[in-house]
């Protein structure tokens, strides 16, 4: 028991299960936009603190470089004043600043290492040229910028006296960014805390959600248990999702054939039996008969023997209907398919049932309107108009006619037999294919017959792919139109 819940609850939750796959989408999709999230919205802190300190750095620079100017420490770096503002601002950020005369020559390092060494980079150079320029290196951790140091003189020329601004020097600036850096950690800390408290919101809805919405189908899959378990008459619905509408409709449809099926099965057997039996009722009363009467006389046992023969051919011959019958249901019947011509088939056919025919005075007219070659199974072709023909001969009236039709088009041949005999009751029409099935049973018995002909002819025609078709008034006669493609169609 445990292990079948096991195997069950593994069934449920494999790759395979629909639950398990929309489990997986709804926490895969509810999940990823929160770390996608996160990480979009820390990169985009780094940025805008990155940014802004350099902004307020750049600001602080550009007033300390104007302070330069005024108290000409570029060639005087003694001021206490320059001094303190420089100590402070270094301090403030964790940092460093160089102060680089017009010769590239280091006038002040708050590190005091790097005084009077000549200092050419590619910053510096741009920067010479009146540009401000910041570099982020994460890595490292520090924010390196420079700033031209620049004094605004009046100069003369042709057009009078105009202003300038000349760069006298630039600062070259590193700051830390641990600052930023440690707050990054704590808010990344921060949002995991947060992103983990959601992934376990989410996946609980996950799971109530993947459970709810496969719950239509475990209805299904619970209706068709109790069909497989014991057969039902009750039709199901769940009208949850237009999907399980579909499959709930097909299945009942599935039911409604079952029954159907199950009906005509049951119909079949009662059939086979009552058909068997009625032969061998008849020998056992007449041979009851025979034995309750030892001296009857020789007439008599010729009469009787001749009954019983005439009910042993009769079972004989439901018997090797039913196992035609058996074997053309099989979907593996072989077929032996060969280039036949249907008008010398046909003809020997009508050939052969002539003097049937005629004890009924009835009259039999093969038409041929063209001449036709098919491939098709030679014996069960002549099954097909054998039983058709001589139906329309044994349901015929006395000085009666049956005419037979052939014609072909590029795909298909048509065989039409029509019959001037009793016809067939338009509610019997779609009942006649089936096993045993007789329209007028007392007027069947006087002509005999098995009640599997048009069964077994309806078979032989489908494994052909073709078709037939059935017209009829009552009293006036009876006409079957019989296609098949001339080429066989291989199943």
């Amino acid at each position: 028991m445990f292990s079948d819940i096991r195997t069950k609850i593994r069934g449920m939750w494999t790759l395979h299960s629909l639950r398990a796959r929309l489990f997986i989408i709804i926490l895969v999709v509810g999940a990823i936009p929160g770390i996608l999230m996160r990480y979009g919205i820390m990169e985009n802190y780094e940025d805008h603190a990155i940014q802004l300190r350099t902004n307020t750095v750049q600001t602080q620079l550009k007033i300390l470089a104007n302070h330069l100017i005024r108290y000409n420490y570029l060639q005087d770096n003694s001021s206490e004043v320059i001094g303190a503002e420089l100590d402070m601002l270094s301090n403030l950020y964790d940092g460093r600043v160089l102060i680089i005369g017009g010769n590239f020559k280091v006038v002040k390092d708050t590190y005091g290492i790097s005084e009077g060494k000549t200092i050419i980079s590619e910053e510096v150079i741009r920067s010479f040229g009146n540009v401000s320029l910041s570099n982020y290196d994460k890595n490292h951790g520090y924010i390196e910028m420079t700033t031209p140091i620049t004094e605004t003189v009046k100069v003369m020329k042709d057009d009078g006296e105009v202003e300038e601004v000349v760069v006298r020097g630039v600062m070259l600036t590193s700051i830390s960014s641990d600052s930023i850096t440690t707050t990054m950690d704590i808010l990344n800390r921060k949002a995991i805390i947060l992103e983990a408290l959601m992934f376990l919101v989410i996946l609980v809805i996950a799971l109530v959600l993947s459970n709810v919405l496969t719950k239509p189908f475990a209805h299904v899959t619970q209706a068709i248990n109790e069909v497989k378990a014991g057969y039902t008459d009750e039709t199901i619905s769940v009208p949850d999702y237009s999907e399980t509408i579909h499959i709930v409709d097909a299945f009942n449809h599935l039911l409604a054939r079952m029954k159907v099926l199950d009906d005509s099965r049951q119909e079949f057997v009662a059939n086979v039996s009552h058909e068997l039996k009625t032969p061998l009722t008849s020998m056992k009363v007449l041979a009851d008969s025979l034995l309750a009467d030892p001296d009857a006389p020789a007439e008599m046992y010729r009469e009787f023997l001749s009954d019983i023969t005439a009910e042993i051919d009769r079972e004989n011959q439901i018997i090797t209907d039913l196992l035609a019958l058996v074997k053309m249901d099989k979907k593996a019947t072989p077929m032996n398919i060969s280039s036949v011509s249907i008008n010398d088939l046909t003809e020997l056919i009508c050939k052969r049932l002539r003097p049937i025919a005629r004890k009924k005075d009835i009259e039999v007219v093969f038409e041929s309107l063209r001449p036709v070659t098919a491939e098709v199974d030679e014996v069960k072709m002549t099954l097909i108009i054998n039983n058709l023909v001589e139906n329309a001969i044994k349901y015929n009236v006395e000085h009666g006619s049956v005419k037979i039709v052939l014609d072909a088009d590029h795909q298909m041949f048509s065989l039409e037999v029509s019959d001037t005999g009793i016809g067939i009751p338009q509610d019997s029409l779609e009942h006649i294919y089936e096993r045993f099935y007789r329209v007028d049973k007392s007027h069947s018995r006087e002509i005999g017959g098995t009640g599997l002909g048009l069964a077994i002819t309806k078979n032989a025609i489908l494994l052909h792919r073709g078709s037939i078709t059935v017209s009829s008034v009552e009293g006036e006669g009876t006409t079957f139109l019989v296609k098949i493609p001339l080429t066989h169609i291989a199943g």
